[in-house]
């Protein structure tokens, strides 16, 4: 394997500072430390601010410290001693620090005493220090065995130095127990000790910098690494928070004139035709709200440019039946439509509530009179099954084109494609949207649905590039779900859960019963969240590990429960094959299988009018946004709907939280809302599908709605002002960083 020549001094000298290896400014040693945490360069270790600032004098409370977490702790030396060991040979040096009033035991082991004298002369009572190591418990005391440490205002060069460090506020770094916090404070002082202010570009305009009384870039990461006062780390925090609302908005505005500078092909409003044929058929009325995004929506595909549209809406709010509409508008003028889903289950039940509605509009070809003809395209196609589908879509014989990834493939032609409409968009990527926008002679229209609400301060932020619709209302008939927590450990609760089961499949009507795993073999869920999913909450870090409810043994144990015997059980999950999982929900829906135990598999757009019943088994791992969404697979129909939330929790905790947020409230939008001042920070937007972090880092969208939207203003005014910023090089340069690291998949995340 070949390396990179390492660099010359020539040529180091001619890379942008920030560029540089940290190997070059720190030494080798140092930097190989770093890359424990990622750092490799020196904007990687400026960009690495602290995550909290300790206080001059105020200690840490010891009382609070958990077993087994890494810690920064900063306390005072209460007392020290020295002994020889009886059971093993070597000295053991033992010291007590205190916070005034809890304690916690240092201990440090060697061959002799005279190997601890270094830190008896340090750790001396009435010290403070800041220590770092992991909690272990020790005969019932808090123990960290051999941490590093720091002396405030003696491991200093000067006097000068001590007073400082004593009296200003102490940055407590993201560390690893191989690179303490201090070790990192030291590295960014040797690089802010060669940085000018040349060398840091800012992407913030004068005007706007001036305007606010804002710090330079270069001030600003002086501030936060090295404050003086809290106002001064305050103040750098507040600018680095206008970068990033800065540098989105104006990656967001950028993209959304581009877009709007396309050519598209118009579909206006045919009158007499298959869109109007199928409104005539509708046995119910369409809701108000229904009502004035399809005229938006309709005004939008009547336009030369693309349309690019977001419609949100809570669970069963309607906008499938609102991008049918759109589908036929376009089919209307010649042109077809694909529906691109983000699993075959989703696809296929895409196909069969599209030709439900469509009925005898369905069963023509597209240039046929008022019909059309639906096709699906999935991976899990027979040869024969995908050429009949490829040559439908190719001619042109097929009018609405509804598919997972599989039509995202080289080999997908159309005739002539008019809209793209894509469900529960997170789950795909920006440069997937961008490889659909390109197989149409012109830009095809573009609408995103999701069934996820999205608080006000979100949109802007995430979906600033589209134009957003949001349905608020409820078709008529729906009977409503109630929600209602079951404690696990409970036997009587969970016999009734069975008994309650039992008599709603009895009443003629269908149960899911909803588990975390697939089977015993899966590891379990880990307390570390997936972060290419959005739905997904860290969970509780709880001391005593469960074992959680799977489908093969919670589908097991239901078949030997007596309140259910006698009724046939169904399984479904994403191990299944695509035949299997559509067999399944053909078998549940028309109650073969009355009682589906399943994944989250069927979180999101499946559709049982009869059922009425979900029953989430260890509900405690799922997040709020997961746990509504699975709650909409239920009362979809005129019978009302029922939730069991199965799961212990104790009070207070974030686990304990998200289930009382969820069953206090069936409106999406309040619990979007609850939904982000739950989760920790920096999952807002979770990360990129490369895997590499996107998360925002300062930003708090909705705490700093206000900021954001001040940041929205000003960029509007500098993209269409420059919309290529060929004024505004390094505002330019950021917004390329941006996007180039892959953090544009953030526009998919909600």
């Amino acid at each position: 394997m070949s390396h990179p020549a390492p660099l010359t001094d020539d040529a180091l000298a001619n890379q942008p500072f920030l560029s540089r290896p940290l190997t070059k400014l720190l030494g080798t040693k140092t930097a190989t430390a770093l890359t424990k945490l990622g750092l490799t360069t020196a904007q990687d270790l400026l960009w690495h601010t602290p995550r909290r600032y300790a206080e001059p004098g105020r200690l840490t409370n010891i009382g609070a410290l958990t077993e087994g977490e890494h810690v920064t702790v900063m306390a005072r030396i209460h007392s020290t001693s020295t002994r020889t060991m009886r059971s093993r040979s070597g000295a053991l040096l033992t010291a007590l620090v205190t916070d005034d009033t809890h304690t916690l035991t240092l201990a440090f082991f060697a061959r002799s005493a005279g190997a601890l004298r270094v830190h008896e002369s340090k750790l001396q009572p009435g010290r403070v220090a800041l220590f770092t190591g992991t909690v272990r418990d020790y005969r019932g005391e808090r123990q960290l065995t051999h941490p590093d440490y720091i002396i405030i205002g003696i491991d200093a060069t000067t006097t000068d130095d001590a007073i400082d460090v004593a009296n200003r506020p102490i940055p407590i770094y993201p560390a690893t127990a191989g690179v303490p916090t201090w070790r990192i404070e030291r590295a960014v002082a040797t690089v802010l000790g060669q940085l000018t202010p040349t060398d840091v570009p800012d992407p913030l305009p004068a005007t706007i910098r001036e305007r606010d009384q804002l710090p330079t870039a270069y001030e600003a990461l002086r501030m936060i690494h090295q404050p003086h006062t809290d106002s001064d780390w305050r103040r750098a925090r507040h600018r680095m928070r206008i970068d990033e609302a800065f540098v989105i908005q104006t990656a967001l505005i950028q993209r959304r004139h581009t877009t709007r500078t396309l050519p598209a092909t118009a579909r206006p409003h045919i009158a007499g035709q298959l869109a109007d044929t199928f409104d005539a058929t509708l046995p119910y009325t369409l809701t108000q709200g229904q009502r004035d995004v399809g005229a938006d929506i309709a005004t939008d595909l009547a336009s030369t440019h693309p349309m690019q549209r977001l419609l949100q809406g809570d669970v069963g709010s309607g906008k499938t039946l609102v991008a049918l509409r759109a589908m036929l508008q376009v089919i209307d003028n010649h042109g077809q439509a694909v529906l691109l889903a983000p699993t075959e289950v989703l696809a296929t039940q895409h196909a069969a509530t599209l030709t439900q509605l469509l009925g005898p509009l369905a069963n023509g070809p597209l240039t046929k009179g008022p019909a059309t003809t639906i096709t699906l395209l999935t991976g899990s196609l027979t040869t024969t099954q995908r050429k009949r589908a490829l040559l439908d879509i190719a001619s042109g014989m097929a009018g609405i084109i509804i598919g997972t990834h599989a039509v995202l493939s080289d080999n997908v032609h159309y005739a002539d494609l008019g809209l793209v409409i894509v469900d529960e968009q997170h789950r795909f990527g920006v440069h997937q949207r961008d490889t659909l926008r390109t197989r149409g002679t012109h830009t095809p229209h573009m609408l995103v649905m999701t069934a996820t609400p999205i608080p006000r301060t979100v949109a802007m932020t995430v979906f600033g590039d589209l134009d957003i619709s949001t349905l608020t209302d409820m078709p008529a008939g729906r009977a409503g779900i109630t929600t209602h927590r079951v404690p696990a450990k409970n036997p009587t609760w969970m016999s009734r859960v069975w008994q309650r089961a039992a008599e709603e499949i009895h009443q003629g009507r269908q149960v899911y019963v909803v588990c975390p795993r697939i089977n015993d073999t899966e590891p379990d869920p880990t307390t570390e969240p997936d972060l290419t999913d959005p739905d997904t909450l860290p969970l509780d870090n709880t001391p005593t590990p469960r074992t959680l409810a799977s489908v093969t043994t919670t589908a097991t144990m239901l078949a030997n429960e007596p309140a259910l015997a006698g009724v046939r059980i169904g399984v479904l999950h994403g191990g299944m094959s695509g035949d299997d999982k559509d067999a399944a929900m053909v078998n549940f829906a028309d109650h073969t299988t009355p009682l589906l135990v399943a994944t989250t598999v069927i979180e999101v757009g499946v559709n049982v009018p009869t059922a009425s019943t979900m029953i989430i088994l260890d509900a405690d791992r799922f997040g709020i946004s997961q746990l509504h969404q699975l709650r909409g697979r239920v009362g979809r129909g005129t019978e009302p709907g029922l939730c069991l939330l199965v799961a212990d929790t104790q009070p207070g905790t974030p686990a304990d939280d998200r289930l009382n947020a969820v069953a206090s409230t069936t409106d999406g939008f309040d619990l979007a809302a609850r939904d982000l001042e739950l989760r920790r920070e920096g999952d807002v937007l979770g990360a990129t599908q490369s895997g590499r972090g996107s998360s925002l880092k300062f930003l708090r969208v909705i705490t700093d709605a206000d900021l954001i939207a001040t940041a929205r203003e000003d960029a509007i005014t500098i993209v269409t002002a420059d919309p290529t910023l060929t004024d505004h090089p390094e505002l330019a340069a950021a917004v390329r960083a941006y996007s180039d690291a892959g953090r544009d998949e953030y526009l998919d995340r909600a």
